[in-house]
C-alpha cells in the first residue's frame, strides 16, 4: 500500500444519489471518492436494501475498493471535479 494515501475512516451515505461517499488523504490534500449503489451490489453479489445495509457492504469489502481507489488516483483518473468515481 502507498503510504502517501490514506483513508480516514469516514464515509457517509447519499440517499439522494444512492451511494457512499468517503475520503482519501494524498500528501495531505483531500480527494473525495464515491462509490455507487450498483457497484456495492455487485461486490455483495446480492441486493442491498437500505443504507444500514450499504454501510455494511462498503465495510466489508473496505480493502478492496480502497486498493481500487489507490490505483485510480495513482493513475490520475478522476472525473472533471477531481474525484473519484467506483460505477
Amino acid at each position: 500500500m502507498n503510504q502517501s494515501i490514506l483513508f480516514p475512516d469516514l464515509q457517509e451515505w447519499n440517499e439522494e444519489l444512492q451511494e457512499i461517499h468517503f475520503p482519501a488523504q494524498v500528501q495531505g490534500a483531500n480527494i473525495e471518492c464515491r462509490i455507487s449503489l450498483a457497484r456495492l451490489v455487485k461486490l455483495e453479489g446480492k441486493e442491498v436494501q437500505s443504507q444500514q445495509e450499504a454501510l455494511k457492504v462498503f465495510d466489508a469489502y473496505r480493502f478492496d475498493i480502497e486498493d481500487e481507489v489507490e490505483m485510480l488516483i495513482e493513475q490520475e483518473e478522476f472525473d472533471e471535479q477531481g474525484r473519484v468515481v467506483l460505477i
